[in-house]
């Protein structure tokens, strides 16, 4: 096992229920994704799954709709990895997830998901504030157009305010190249 773990944030079915998500920037996320998970396990990475939930609420991210559950298409859990359920906007706060985290040796943390520029990127900085090492994927991760500008433009406004402070900034090609220059 190594010292890093990949944080899969929120790719989810809830997501899709909105009819917004006809604008998302990158509908085939499961798959983006799913190239991450492949490189996370063959590294000896752990792999971590949280899913947005906010029960009572009676929306789409409400456990009792049936729409928090993996996004169609995401490979999802497979023995050894962790699932985590939380209501706030980053994956630590309603979580467990740096005492695992802490338990695992883990220092290093790849994240990827669904609303770059909301828990992606809360995660992240919330991440490094806790001191870990962070590497965001900014073509592994999805969002819809906000406040005026496109969703390219608030990829594009995350990775600018993330790198250099929070996180470094790659790719899912930029990943793979490492992987394959490690093996």
């Amino acid at each position: 096992m190594s010292n890093r773990a990949l944080l899969v944030i929120d790719i989810q079915e809830s997501f899709r229920q909105r009819e917004v998500w006809q604008q998302t920037l990158h509908p085939d996320i499961a798959d983006r994704a799913d190239r991450l998970v492949s490189l996370a396990r063959a590294a000896g990475d752990l792999v971590v799954w949280v899913l947005h939930t906010e029960p009572g609420s009676g929306g789409v991210f409400d456990p009792e709709s049936g729409h928090v559950r993996y996004l169609y298409g995401l490979s999802g859990p497979e023995s050894g990895d962790v699932e985590l359920r939380k209501t706030a906007h980053n994956a630590f706060t309603t979580t467990n997830l740096q005492q695992v985290l802490t338990e695992r040796g883990v220092t290093e943390l790849v994240v990827c998901g669904i609303r770059a520029e909301q828990c992606v990127e809360t995660t992240a900085r919330v991440g490094s504030d806790l001191g870990y090492r962070i590497t965001y994927v900014a073509d592994a991760v999805t969002t819809e157009p906000l406040g005026g500008l496109s969703a390219e433009e608030v990829v594009e406004r995350t990775k600018l305010v993330l790198s250099g402070r929070f996180a470094e900034i790659a790719t899912i090609a930029d990943l793979e190249a490492v992987a394959a220059s490690a093996a």
